[in-house]
């Protein structure tokens, strides 16, 4: 099969020779510690491990040019409308007509990533913004609402003029919106708030039926997954999560196999060695990927503290376990 026949069986319950194999990437720093550790300097990666072709669409959401000083009235709406043009020609690469092309006959899997998730949305990049942003949460929601709903009126018009052009495999929203023990916002301001300003972009995408919409949280969003659910999100792909509240085991238990799952394996295993890597992939895969609908990653981007010896038996684990 190819990669993209692979995804579409997994995710839609059909019969994949086996499930998808993706790899989130390595951080700064990793194969340069890897080589000190004895692997050769031209080793191929791609050629030593099996990877399912992924690609996604290089398309800006993004707020054109960047905000110097984001705003903490209404007077400073225009200056964000602005930066959300969508018929900015730089929004997209210059070669999008041949790359639309090449996309109608891929055998590869290809992603839309379309949102920021909430704080990035407010321009949360330092401490002092994020406070900022907690006190408009709830001393003005309105104006928070007014930005959010500019920036998903925004999302929603851009991804409507690449999805009359290409036909997608899944699309996502990025939402970094979890602290250790449980989300940075309420479960009330998240699905009065913050969600309602994505309903115009989930709009768009049922419109052009794109069957999976990926939501990607990182650490504890627990409480927040059933107003996503609710709202239209049917794939879970929680990052550097807090092992107890995002166990998918209890979270297919309760939203059963319509909400889809990609990740789950604690990236904490895979640093301690091999017993744990063995014991962690076959206490989750195993029952997950009988249920169907699951796609198995380690919960992270994978950091210099991974031993190259950990990774290639977490790989080798893996596809042991799912062949």
């Amino acid at each position: 099969m190819t990669p993209r026949q692979r995804f579409s069986e997994t995710f839609l319950r059909g019969s994949p020779d086996r499930v998808p194999y993706f790899e989130e990437g390595l951080r700064d720093g990793v194969i340069e510690a890897w080589h000190k550790q004895g692997l050769p300097q031209d080793a191929d990666l791609a050629a030593m491990f099996h990877f399912d072709r992924r690609e996604r669409i290089p398309v800006d959401f993004e707020l054109r040019p960047e905000l110097k000083k984001w705003p903490t009235n209404r007077r400073g709406l225009k200056a964000v409308r602005r930066r959300l043009d969508v018929n900015d020609p730089a929004r997209f690469p210059d070669d999008w007509a041949a790359r639309v092309a090449e996309w109608r006959d891929r055998d590869h899997i290809l992603e839309l990533s379309l949102h920021p998730g909430f704080f990035l949305s407010m321009g949360v990049n330092d401490w002092k913004r994020f406070l900022e942003v907690m006190f408009l949460l709830k001393d003005a929601p309105a104006f928070v609402r007014d930005i959010l709903q500019m920036r998903g009126e925004f999302v929603a018009r851009l991804a409507d003029r690449v999805l009359c052009e290409v036909e997608i495999d899944f699309a996502s929203f990025s939402e970094p919106i979890g602290g250790n023990d449980r989300p940075l916002v309420s479960p009330w301001d998240y699905q009065n708030v913050i969600l309602k300003s994505y309903a115009p972009v989930l709009d768009v995408l049922r419109r052009h039926d794109v069957k999976t919409v990926v939501l990607v949280t990182y650490a504890n969003a627990r409480t927040l997954l059933p107003a996503a659910v609710e709202a239209g999100f049917n794939c879970l792909w929680a990052c550097e999560a807090e092992t107890t509240d995002m166990d998918y085991r209890v979270i297919r238990a309760e939203f059963g196999r319509d909400l889809r799952l990609i990740g789950g394996i604690d990236l904490d295993a895979v640093i301690a060695g091999r017993d744990a890597i063995r014991e962690e992939i076959m206490s989750k895969v195993p029952p997950l990927l009988a249920d169907g609908g699951y796609i198995p990653l380690a919960d992270g981007r994978v950091r210099e503290n991974v031993p190259f010896e950990n990774y290639a038996h977490y790989r080798s684990v893996l596809e042991e376990v799912t062949q």
